[in-house]
């Protein structure tokens, strides 16, 4: 029988939900806000107040972005470090936590003591970049890619995971004949998509957002990432506005003609930042609803079981 509300539970009820109503306002408003912002105009946004939706609508922010060159090159250098080191990643990070998740391996302890130094401990940026020359990976796209092959942390929650699935069907199938590789890519890994979701999803903006490794290793200009285009496009952006501002001063100070100092230079660094940051985040925010279920429960039971 269905109990009756009180008032007490009446009130409970619109309490949570007004809580509810404000996180999801807390949350939502800072990417509304930057989305507002990157839709208003320049000369506009300088005079601030913009909120939920653009004051003054234009879409010459994202024009100006797309107008460079350089965006499109660097879109598909991030797509294809994105999938190539997602795929690749989570090959040769699911098959270490395979083995790791053999309680009979032998020297496991000592495997993971190895494995966890440098989780705590590492050389230094410098001599990092003397042993990404000296494997010849400079100006090279695979920088990208085979430093990043392993992720400990990940290998750690797979192997968690792992530990989890039954040992019965393992070995029914070495039983049956199968190798560890058969195993593996046709018992292991197809019952395990929470957690190689999960995975996927942590290596993939991983690589999406890298930025830091271009700046260090690459001279290219045909081998940056997007993320390292779009912080130029918002250098060049602060650029214009301080020639601007500067032609403003010498016009008003000094008596000088600056109608063609800075001409047609109208932008505004806050608004370009705010763009480069929505083109940036929406690939992000349309693949990620399709993990949502496997990233939650991937989660959940690979950082509580065992």
């Amino acid at each position: 029988m269905k109990r009756k509300q009180t008032i007490g539970d009446w009130i409970f009820n619109i309490f949570n939900v007004l809580i509810m109503l404000i996180v999801v306002l807390a949350t939502l408003y800072p990417f509304l806000n930057s989305l507002a912002i990157s839709l208003n105009d320049a000369d506009d946004t300088t005079r601030g107040g913009v909120t939920f939706y653009p004051r003054v609508f234009t879409l010459k922010n994202y024009k100006l972005i797309f107008e460079n060159p350089k965006i499109y090159t660097a879109y598909l250098v991030t797509v294809s470090r994105t999938l190539i080191g997602t795929l690749l990643g989570l090959l040769f990070t699911s098959t270490l936590a395979f083995g790791m998740a053999h309680q009979k391996l032998l020297g496991r302890r000592f495997y993971t003591i190895l494995c966890l130094i440098p989780m705590y401990f590492g050389g230094g940026l410098i001599p990092y970049y003397f042993l990404i020359r000296s494997l010849g990976l400079m100006n090279s796209f695979w920088v990208y890619i085979i430093p990043s092959l392993v992720g400990i942390w990940n290998m750690i929650l797979m192997r968690t995971y792992f530990q989890g699935i039954p040992i019965a069907l393992e070995e029914s199938a070495r039983i049956d004949g199968a190798n560890y590789f058969t195993v593996f890519f046709k018992i292991i890994l197809p019952i395990s998509k929470p957690i190689i979701a999960t995975i996927a999803l942590f290596i993939g903006v991983s690589h999406w957002n890298a930025w830091f490794d271009a700046n260090i290793f690459i001279t290219k200009q045909e081998l940056k990432p997007m993320q390292t285009v779009l912080l130029q496009i918002i250098s060049e952006a602060r650029f214009a506005e301080q020639l601007s501002r500067t032609a403003s001063g010498l016009g008003a100070g000094a008596g000088v003609d600056a109608s063609n100092i800075g001409k047609n230079i109208k932008v505004n660094v806050r608004s370009i930042t705010m763009a480069t940051m929505i083109v940036t985040v929406i690939p992000i925010i349309m693949v990620y609803p399709f993990l949502q279920r496997y990233f939650i429960q991937g989660i959940m039971i690979g950082s509580l079981k065992g």
